[in-house]
């Protein structure tokens, strides 16, 4: 197989939405970490305490998603480099490399994303337990 100049270049666009895509929800975690933070510091509740808790490892998966994702770039970028010089097989490499390195941040978005949503499914159950215990729904 060829590789030219414009083949890791073509993963430049992905790239770039993939970690704009993880930067945003990084960002909207933040957010809600330090909205939990104060709620905790005013009431102690050990409901906020465990959401906390959720999202300091979802934090922790969306640095390493980030860091995948950069190291992709970088070896698209090295792999590019490696063209221009003449190693084509080392070029071959390195990105096959970055490649994996996309991969490997994908698979941890999809874990994120699979941790947020069992936790949105606590918090809905949450509110069906809720209705069950009202007055119209013991009539039924």
């Amino acid at each position: 197989m060829e590789i030219t100049l414009t083949t890791p270049a073509l993963l430049f666009p992905a790239l770039s939405l993939l970690l704009l895509a993880f930067t945003n929800r990084f960002m909207a975690l933040a957010k809600l970490i330090r909205d939990l933070k104060h709620i905790y510091q005013n009431t102690q509740s050990h409901l906020i305490y465990g959401q906390i808790q959720n999202l300091r490892t979802r934090l922790l998966l969306i640095r390493n998603m980030q860091a995948f994702g950069i190291a992709s770039m970088f070896s698209c970028v090295l792999c590019m480099f490696m063209i221009y010089a003449g190693w084509q097989t080392t070029g071959k490499i390195v990105f096959g490399l970055g490649l994996v390195l996309l991969m490997v941040s994908m698979v941890l978005s999809l874990w994120e994303i699979q941790i947020s949503v069992k936790a949105l499914e606590l918090e809905l159950s949450d509110l069906e337990h809720k209705d069950d215990l009202t007055p119209s729904a013991a009539l039924t």
